[in-house]
């Protein structure tokens, strides 16, 4: 099922886990391939950092874009140690990586939204309008290729 190459990169995931451990973070490794080629690594920094969002997963994500100066990552796949958590599975499908590889499941259940106050509407013909004005203006800036003219 997994490739030697497969293998080859979840190896520099955990690698890369086992030194978030030695810095009294959670063990998470991530690492990005595109064409073969690594294109981003990085490890939990979350205490480091003193920041929620501080993933491997996010981190590599962040790196790879500023690698191949693009926020897409089509044809890129994510090695990680541990399944990804719910904001790290957004940053994956947002960021449009076509492939994920994990190593050990997530064994806490999935976060819910039960502690949230949730409240959506306000202003909420406004907040669709400057959206929609935005994306009109960029449809006539591309072309059909979508590339900047």
């Amino acid at each position: 099922m997994f490739s030697l190459e497969d293998d080859n990169w979840m190896q520099k995931a955990l690698k890369l886990a086992e030194e978030a451990a030695e810095s009294g973070e959670v063990p998470i490794g991530a690492v990005i391939v595109l064409d073969g080629k690594q294109i981003a690594a990085a490890k939990n920094r979350m205490e480091e950092l003193q920041s929620a969002a501080a993933h491997a997963e996010i981190l590599a994500i962040n790196e790879a874009c500023q690698t191949i100066k693009n926020w897409r990552l089509d044809g890129a796949t994510l090695y990680v140690s541990l399944e990804p958590c719910q904001m790290c599975w957004g940053a994956i499908r947002n960021s449009r990586i076509s492939k994920v590889v994990f190593g050990a499941k997530a064994e806490l259940p999935r976060a819910s939204n039960e502690q949230l106050l949730i409240e959506g509407g306000l202003f909420e013909k406004e907040s669709a309008q400057i959206l929609q004005k935005f994306f009109r203006k960029v449809r006539k800036i591309k072309n059909d290729s979508g590339v900047k003219e």
